[in-house]
């Protein structure tokens, strides 16, 4: 399958349950940008050197992901929140997988402090541009490298996406279920409830880069050309899933 951009009007339905969509904005958007899997996977093109906070933002999410799923490990690092994600997708179906990841995250961060920059930071301009620019300075740890891009929201110009060249989590897990199903769906969610903002994540699993546009509404899982990919040849979550990453 080629390259492609596919555009779709907005009529979305919720990606779990428990997300309501309280305004459906009206605007062209980019549902997918997306490849064939590579047969085999490049190698790795960049070493992270994790300083004292990547190391302390790695602990603590990993914990959080031990905590939900009940099971521990004893790897440090990156490897430590690799092992999680991977017990998680081996041992829970994929809907489940993403609750484990909705709970890690609300013990990772304080609803105190989510509750306040909602407040102080209702969706808007500003707002887009700030989420974009503050995911690419906090968050390199977990993306990877990532730049600030602009897109037309409402007929105007502004910097609300963050392109990550090559997601530092997928390269590492190796695997389009454990993207679409530990990081992009519950991510999605995770982000629209508790800032009100919503953020559509677009991988290219071709060469693992991915685009968050914040203030585009996801596809629903139906139409979401993401859940639709093979996983690579060497998955390492050994392939369990075909063309359906929500199977």
């Amino acid at each position: 399958m080629d390259a492609k951009m596919i555009t779709h009007n907005m009529s979305l339905t919720p990606t779990l349950a428990h997300w309501n969509l309280r305004h459906k904005p009206k605007q062209t958007f980019v549902v997918g940008v997306l490849a064939r899997p590579t047969e085999e996977t490049s190698s790795k093109t960049h070493v992270y050197k994790d300083n004292w906070f990547d190391k302390l933002a790695i602990n603590h999410l990993s914990k959080s992901v031990q905590a939900a799923t009940g099971i521990s490990n004893d790897k440090s690092g990156f490897d430590s929140l690799v092992e999680a994600a991977t017990v998680a997708s081996k041992k829970f179906s994929p809907i489940q997988q993403q609750e484990v990841v909705l709970d890690a995250l609300d013990r990772a961060f304080p609803k105190p402090i989510l509750s306040v920059i909602r407040r102080v930071m209702p969706p808007s301009k500003l707002a887009r541009e700030y989420f974009a620019v503050f995911t690419t300075l906090f968050f390199a740890w977990l993306l990877g490298p990532s730049e600030v891009r602009e897109s037309e929201v409402n007929g105007r110009r502004e910097k609300n996406i963050v392109y990550i060249k090559k997601c530092r989590f997928l390269e590492e897990t190796n695997c389009v279920g454990m993207c679409t199903n530990l990081c992009k769906m519950p991510s999605q969610v995770f982000i629209k409830d508790s800032f009100g903002m919503p953020v559509n994540m677009v991988p290219n699993f071709d060469d693992m880069s991915c685009e968050m546009i914040f203030g585009q509404e996801p596809p629903s899982s139906t139409d979401d050309p993401a859940l639709k990919q093979p996983c690579y040849k060497l998955c390492k979550a050994k392939k369990k899933h075909g063309t359906n990453c929500l199977s």
